[in-house]
């Protein structure tokens, strides 16, 4: 027989290996949920609404499809919608929001006037998934499927979209005069904007790549062609022949709203014949431009996507998943609002 001591001693043994055995299994049974929530962007995931609204993500489909069908354009618009949303105050729909009561509209600040569109879309969108299933389905996650479906319409890469961001109560006319890049902004400008939202070179020379489809005005590249650095001079990165041509209809004045391809060798086809352009000095946009001729990790990036379209492809869609996650309001923070333009009552 043992001694008293001897035996409170095993017993004390046999408590700690019990105690270390409870830890490991608890360790174990939570890693799975610790891992998912990392995997699917901090608690977004793609099947959000598989049970609560199933056909949500065809409705989506099926109404943006209508959409660009009518108007070509109208993908690139969506898609830009987006973008627009996510550098202000995070992918919350804040961009959606009309003026009203303490309420300024982002729609109104110098990257959205005249320019922001596709507001409609969502809107018809958004009633017909209010029909689906009342008070389910965010216009934040709208945007982000409307974008992804934008893309592949077009030609593009097709990706998972994590769901479940919630929509803003509130705007930031100043957050969008401020953070989202300008066309005439430097490259280390435009860097430091992506850098504020956690984003990299690598994301910024890839969505950049989004300029393959759509238009810009006038107004967007005039100091390119007569005045870029405040000398009364071009700009003499971009290709000649092509500033002449674009000069006839972007004069010194007036014509600010004349619309241009930004890749005017296949304007409505998602490909990486941007990229190819920016290699021939011509990208229509000083912010296209820049990241051929400021920055060597840049350069080396616009020269693997002109080369690899499959490159691009895989790239852009892990970079839309990444700018998708910025700050997006999940739990009970935010609403769900039953018309995008405006806060619930």
């Amino acid at each position: 027989m043992f001694s008293y001591s001897k035996r409170l001693k095993i017993y004390k043994q046999a408590m700690a290996q019990f105690v270390s055995f409870l830890l490991v299994v608890s360790l174990i049974a939570f890693a799975p949920l610790c891992f998912c929530a990392k995997l699917n962007y901090g608690y977004l995931y793609p099947q959000f609404y598989d049970h609560s609204c199933p056909k949500a993500q065809q409705i989506v489909k099926s109404i943006v499809a209508k959409a660009v069908a009518k108007e070509a354009r109208m993908a690139a618009s969506l898609l830009r919608l987006h973008f627009h949303d996510c550098f202000v105050k995070g992918c919350d729909a804040s961009i959606l929001l009309d003026s009203s009561g303490a309420i300024i509209s982002e729609k109104r600040s110098n990257p959205n006037r005249n320019s922001a569109r596709g507001f409609e879309v969502i809107d018809e969108i958004k009633s017909a998934l209010e029909k689906e299933c009342p008070h389910i389905v965010s216009c934040a996650d709208i945007m982000a499927l409307a974008a992804r479906d934008s893309t592949v319409l077009t030609g593009g890469p097709s990706w998972e979209v994590p769901l479940g961001r919630r929509d803003s109560r509130g705007a930031s006319l100043s957050g969008s005069n401020n953070n989202i890049p300008a066309p005439n902004n430097t490259f280390q400008t435009i860097l430091t904007k992506f850098k504020l939202q956690g984003l990299n070179v690598v994301d910024l020379v890839a969505l950049s790549g989004s300029h393959t489809i759509g238009n810009a005005r006038c107004t967007s590249f005039r100091q390119r062609l007569y005045n870029q650095s405040g000398n009364g001079q071009p700009d003499y990165s971009l290709q000649q022949s092509y500033a002449a041509q674009l000069r006839t209809r972007c004069p010194r004045s007036g014509g600010d709203q004349n619309l241009f391809f930004l890749d005017f060798a296949s304007p409505t086809k998602f490909d990486n014949s941007y990229f190819k352009l920016l290699l021939a000095s011509k990208g229509l946009l000083n912010s296209d431009q820049v990241l051929l001729t400021k920055n060597e990790a840049s350069m080396e990036l616009v020269k693997k996507y002109a080369e690899n379209n499959a490159l691009f492809f895989e790239q852009f869609a892990k970079s839309m998943i990444k700018m998708g996650n910025i700050s997006p309001l999940t739990g009970s923070r935010g609403d769900i609002r039953k018309n995008c333009r405006k806060i619930n009552s």
